[in-house]
């Protein structure tokens, strides 16, 4: 146990006389030398290509925002250009479709038209006809009223005179 505390006698005399918390020997240049080399080999081998990586990926996602934001701005006008030609589409149906409603509503009244004027002529027609019935019918009833006429007159004329 003696040698013991000695040997701390002997550590606290050399603390003591080397001067406290910083000693200005050789092995404070030696630790900034390896600071610097540490520095340097951490540099070239770890952040240099870490920060080459991070700009790649950078530019990767730079590169990728711009083609997206072209895509979208192509997507949107493709999208107003298909509105547009629908828009054109659904108004060239709709004139489409009234001038095939006109053109029926046009025939049907023809047709109707037509139908109503054979219609009259038929009416006609038959008029003529029951107007031509009638008067034959008028004329035998004339001449059979006439003969009857003769025949009563005759038979009155000959009862008068008998």
């Amino acid at each position: 146990m003696v040698s013991n505390s000695i040997w701390w006698l002997a550590v606290e005399a050399a603390e003591e006389a080397s001067g406290g918390l910083f000693d200005l020997d050789a092995t404070l240049p030696l630790m900034a030398i390896q600071f610097i080399l540490l520095a340097v080999v951490l540099n070239t081998l770890f952040y240099k290509p870490l920060g080459q990586a991070i700009d790649e990926r950078d530019d990767y996602i730079r590169k990728n925002k711009v083609e997206a934001a072209e895509r979208l701005a192509k997507v949107e006008q493709t999208t107003k250009a298909y509105q547009q030609e629908l828009a054109d589409t659904r108004r060239q149906a709709q004139s489409v479709i009234a001038e095939a409603q006109a053109a029926a509503q046009k025939l049907a009244a023809q047709t109707l038209a037509e139908a109503q004027q054979e219609a009259q002529a038929q009416r006609e027609q038959v008029q003529q006809e029951l107007d031509e019935q009638k008067r034959l019918a008028f004329e035998s009833l004339e001449q059979q009223v006439d003969g009857l006429s003769r025949e009563i007159l005759d038979k009155l004329l000959s009862s008068v005179a008998s």
